[in-house]
């Protein structure tokens, strides 16, 4: 039985619903990735070109994890979630992609989002990690039934 892992980060908590969502559907163990400083409602303020998150994704600064994936050989399917920012995946997202080796494992990604669709930032991961094995991406807005999630993995 292949062993699956439900990473997520999420800055005002509704993409971490959907990764608990997830987790339950999927019987898969939940990883929060945090960052080492938590962001502030300010720092999430993408009308203020100063604002952290900002600076972040316009100068592709990838923030401090708090924490690290012990164990992640043990698992085979990883589900990656996380907000999309300025069309794309948040830098601490390339940042986990970087500190963790990812080769091998079956990757489906998760976003959350008022309006954008999961498009270019789908394209952006494959674009910037070509070595490793996105198998399918989907935006969800957290209303879906556990079928529905369910129906998106398949039989993980």
């Amino acid at each position: 039985m292949k062993k699956t892992l439900v990473s997520y980060f999420s800055a005002s908590g509704n993409t971490k619903n959907v990764a608990e969502k997830i987790a339950t559907a999927v019987n898969g163990d939940l990883f929060e990735i945090e960052p080492k400083e938590k962001y502030t409602d300010k720092d999430l303020d993408w009308m203020d070109k100063q604002s952290r998150s900002s600076i972040e994704m316009n100068q592709n600064i990838k923030p401090e994890i708090l924490n690290k994936v012990s164990n992640l050989n043990e698992y085979d399917i990883v589900l990656l979630g996380f907000p999309i920012w300025w069309y794309k995946e948040p830098t601490i997202i390339d940042k986990f992609l970087d500190e963790n080796d990812m080769t091998n494992k079956n990757i489906f990604v998760f976003v959350t989002s008022g309006s954008s669709t999961i498009d270019s930032t789908y394209k952006s991961l494959k674009s910037n990690y070509p070595n490793l094995n996105f198998i399918n991406g989907k935006r969800f807005t957290g209303n879906e039934s556990i079928e529905e999630y369910k129906s998106w993995i398949g039989e993980v």
